[in-house]
């Protein structure tokens, strides 16, 4: 726990009076600020116990993806915390683009390189193709895995999974408590869904409630 607390949780639960304002809204509003964690998102939240997990089983260098470079960030730093390696393939076109965020990464640790990349038969064949190919999500995964499966090291996933989705959760149980400390209740839950790790991690708390999904 004292490393949540490092990468600054528990997140503030702020009150939304401008927009009840805007909307003519009777009741109350409140948003959950995941933005305020160190990396600036909710991935941080399942980097820490992937990272801490593989370090108990004495993995040296854990692998990864990112496309903007918040995942990286997060398994950068993660790593990082639990004295680990990290290399980070990243969407060629961000790691061009986005040189500050690759620089955050490397500050945390991390060796990133643009995918693709010659470190992969992957990403070689991909090169092959078109040396100034702009790379993908879906092949800088397949860098990632192949990678981390021909050197021995975890690959570490930010979404889509179970395990994610409980890590997550972190989120709902936060805003349960500090709506209970405001003395108010959920009617409404609404979040944005991609792989719907973050979404579930802060309204799947709820669902034995009276509150209303809305994804």
């Amino acid at each position: 726990m004292e490393l949540y607390v490092q990468i600054g949780r528990p997140t503030p639960l702020v009150r939304a009076r401008n927009l009840e304002k805007k909307l003519g809204y009777p009741g109350k509003i409140f948003f959950k600020y995941e933005g305020a964690t160190v990396t600036g998102s909710h991935k941080i939240n399942t980097a820490l116990p992937q990272a801490f997990y593989a370090a108990n089983e004495g993995v040296e260098e854990v692998v990864t993806e990112t496309g903007a470079g918040q995942w990286g960030t997060a398994t950068a730093l993660a790593a990082s915390l639990n004295n680990m390696r990290s290399k980070v393939f990243m969407v060629s076109t961000s790691y061009k683009q986005k040189p500050l965020r690759k620089q955050i990464m490397e500050i945390y640790g991390a060796n990133v390189v643009p995918s693709p990349s010659n470190e992969t038969e992957f990403g070689r064949k991909i090169l092959k193709e078109n040396k100034d190919h702009p790379g993908s999500l879906g092949i800088a995964i397949s860098e990632a895995v192949e990678y981390a499966l021909e050197k021995g090291y975890k690959y570490m996933l930010g979404s889509v999974m179970n395990s994610v989705i409980t890590h997550q959760s972190i989120i709902g149980l936060e805003t349960q408590k500090q709506l209970e400390l405001e003395g108010e209740e959920a009617d409404v839950m609404i979040g944005c869904v991609g792989g719907g790790s973050n979404f579930s991690g802060f309204a799947f708390p709820f669902v034995s409630g009276k509150a209303e999904m809305i994804a």
